[in-house]
């Protein structure tokens, strides 16, 4: 995808260039488990119920000073599971040793030079002549080579802390994966758009409207809650409605005009969509970091995101043309978005392009996406 022409989100204010948003990278590294450990894994743990259990040192015949425990631990593993242990502990190399969290560092070069000057380990009980293995550690070591800590556990914890990042505040990961519908909602000093799409990506309503009246004057309540009400009775019910949350960088006190204006909007809208929170608790008010859907989609130049204007005239055109487009429009209102596209390119419109990508991204970044 090609850059497009940067974006300063001053388009979307009356009051010059004052925001530069920030952002921050996403990464999912896929640990590298090898041939041997695979192998392992699907002799040892084909189901739960036939997983070993983790064992527990029994405080009857242990001392955390001793160091030879009499051959306590062959009482622990059945014959099979020692077969498997020093299997691994014979002939995985340094690398696949320090796979397994337990052994990284001093441990695995420990092994392997202990392996090279006396030979192969003959049971459990010789691992405790290799330096910094104890009777309790050694515990541990021979249960972690028994079921082995898989790559999806870590990527998941991965996946939650960059959710953690994306969206505000915390939502549990079956409320994420239960969505049937949401309404992605961005706003700037002159208007506020909403996209309504639901979990096949096809949308449902796409609309904007103008609010200039809001930063007139000394910010007067009645006024904030006259605009925002009349454009919240416009939006259709959904599971979540999603709000852009933009980095502020205050540097100047020229900014705090638009900074105050940005943090009663959220404030506003929060209050006024999450009905039933005072009841249950529950948010169905989320915010979405502006730069992580920028990034989503290769918007960035830097740490200023560049506008969406082409992306979604892409969207509207592969609607009609591919059998399975990314995004879907309805047949019955292309000709609508067309032209509510149309009249919107003469002003910079950004919200509404924003309001559509960042539903799309909400869907294939925290919904589509929770599970590895």
């Amino acid at each position: 995808m090609g850059l497009r022409e940067p974006r300063p989100l001053p388009g979307r204010m009356s009051v010059g260039s004052l925001l530069v948003a920030g952002g921050r990278g996403r990464c999912f590294p896929v640990p590298l488990r090898s041939s041997l450990f695979q192998a392992l894994h699907s002799s040892c743990c084909w189901k739960k119920s036939a997983a070993p259990k983790k064992i527990t040192p029994n405080a009857a015949f242990y001392d955390e000073n001793t160091k030879e425990p009499g051959n306590a631990l062959d009482k622990l593993f059945s014959s099979e599971q020692q077969a498997s242990i020093l299997h691994v502990l014979n002939t995985a190399s340094n690398k696949e040793l320090e796979a397994f969290r337990l052994l990284r560092g001093r441990k695995s070069v420990n092994i392997i030079e202990h392996r090279e000057k006396f030979g192969p380990f003959q049971n459990l009980e010789s691992l405790m002549n290799v330096p910094l293995f104890q009777y309790k550690t050694t515990i541990q070591v021979c249960n972690s080579i028994l079921c082995p800590e898989t790559g999806g556990k870590k990527r998941k914890f991965q996946d939650n802390r960059l959710l953690r990042k994306l969206i505000k505040p915390e939502i549990e990961r079956e409320r994420l994966k239960a969505v049937h519908s949401i309404v992605s909602i961005v706003f700037g000093t002159r208007r506020v758009a909403w996209a309504h799409v639901d979990r096949k990506l096809a949308v449902l309503d796409w609309q904007q409207d103008e609010c200039s009246q809001l930063m007139k004057g000394t910010y007067i309540s009645s006024v904030y809650l006259q605009e925002i009400s009349s454009v919240i009775s416009k939006m259709p019910k959904a599971d979540f409605y999603v709000l852009e949350k933009i980095g502020f960088s205050v540097q100047n006190s020229s900014r705090f005009p638009v900074v105050l204006h940005f943090h009663i909007m959220e404030a506003m809208l929060y209050a006024l969509l999450n009905k039933t929170f005072a009841q249950d608790g529950q948010h169905q008010v989320l915010s979405m970091n502006r730069n992580g859907v920028g990034k989503h989609f290769e918007l960035m130049i830097g740490d200023t995101r560049t506008s969406g204007k082409e992306l979604v005239k892409q969207f509207l055109s592969e609607s009609v043309l591919k059998e399975q487009p990314r995004v879907v429009f309805p047949p019955e209102k292309i000709v609508l978005y067309r032209q509510m596209f149309s009249s919107t390119e003469q002003h910079r419109a950004e919200e509404l392009y924003d309001s559509l990508l960042q539903a799309v991204a909400f869907y294939e970044l925290a919904v589509f996406d929770t599970e590895p």
